[in-house]
């Protein structure tokens, strides 16, 4: 099967926005069941973006009229710059769906939060090129995952995907991850932190990623691309909004469902939506091959990043599958 080669500003949202606790108080769930009509009676959603990417197929939505078709008023805009920090805007009603991924959303999940997957949008696959990984500088000791034990580990932010991704595949390696050290740094300093040995390894995606190399950083593994399936973008709403609003959220969710399809066929609509709501340059743009969006949800998958992120210290508990999705979410299983 050839492959594509991901977006990187659609990795960037995945690995470097959500890996913060949510922390809204449960009570905080005052009008999260309205289902606001317009003056025609048109059904009304806002739903909360990301600021990197993944966001494409909500505009093609948008501009494709599958919104319209459906009978739906929905406003898009952007979230919380930490992803997993729009989760209290939809338990207090201000919106009724919003983007995160899987550590954002099982940060809150674990909390108890009457939260609900609706529906994927992007996952890791061996159909595309990695561009995320760990690097380290030519000649380093470090030639697997296992060879991180006693090691520091540069990573963008700590305690969420990053982090989760590079302990499960020490664990995967035959290494212990709690022997590994992990130090939070500013993005773009991470490719100079390696080269200049101010830590062993880091882990770094996207653009930055394809830049460290250049730069002759080597990389170890195909990151998120060792475990197909995790996801990197997801819509969620609260339980509630769900169970009162069901036919509704099922046209949106179906909406978006189609526009995921034309996104896939289409990568000069997903580009056109790159050059007007992205900071990515025209000629990046014009060059980068686009991302491979996905509605489906992979269960197993995603259990396997809760049992792991509860063992790793990194979740509070471990939510069961009724805590997690909503019962028409698209949803699969296996390995």
């Amino acid at each position: 099967m050839s492959k594509l080669t991901r977006h990187p500003l659609g990795r960037r949202l995945s690995l470097a926005l959500v890996t913060l606790a949510v922390t809204a108080p449960l009570a905080a769930c005052g009008s999260d069941s309205s289902g606001a009509k317009s003056d025609d009676g048109t059904a009304k959603i806002t739903v909360l973006r990301s600021n990197g990417a993944i966001f494409e197929p909500l505009y093609i939505a948008e501009q494709q009229g599958y919104f319209k078709d459906a009978g739906l008023d929905v406003t898009i805009k952007a979230g919380a710059q930490d992803t997993s920090q729009n989760a209290p805007s939809v338990l207090n009603g201000e919106a009724q769906f919003a983007m995160t991924d899987s550590s954002g959303f099982l940060k809150g999940a674990a909390k108890n939060m009457p939260i609900r997957i609706a529906t994927g949008l992007q996952s890791a696959t061996t159909r595309t090129d990695p561009t995320d990984g760990l690097l380290v500088k030519k000649g380093s000791p470090i030639t697997s995952f296992k060879d991180l034990e006693g090691k520091t580990v540069g990573l963008a932010a700590l305690g969420g995907t990053i982090q989760f991704i590079v302990e499960y595949l020490v664990e995967k390696d035959g290494g212990d991850p709690g022997k590994v050290k992990f130090v939070a740094l500013p993005t773009p300093s991470l490719t100079d932190a390696a080269k200049t040995g101010k830590t062993d390894a880091v882990y770094s995606f996207g653009a930055f990623y394809s830049a460290a190399k250049s730069a002759g950083l080597q990389s170890i593994g195909n990151g998120m691309n060792d475990l197909p399936g995790i996801p990197q973008g997801v819509l969620f709403s609260t339980q509630k909004y769900l169970s009162a609003n069901a036919a509704t959220a099922k046209k949106f969710t179906a909406a978006v469902a189609k526009a995921i399809t034309y996104a896939n066929a289409h990568p000069e609509a997903v580009k056109a939506i790159q050059a007007k709501y992205t900071t990515l340059s025209a000629d990046f743009i014009k060059d980068e091959q686009v991302s491979y969006y996905d509605k489906t949800v992979n269960k197993t998958v995603m259990r396997t990043v809760i049992t792991k992120m509860h063992q790793y210290g990194l979740l509070s508990s471990s939510p069961k599958d009724s805590a997690i999705y909503w019962d028409q979410a698209p949803t699969t299983t296996g390995g």
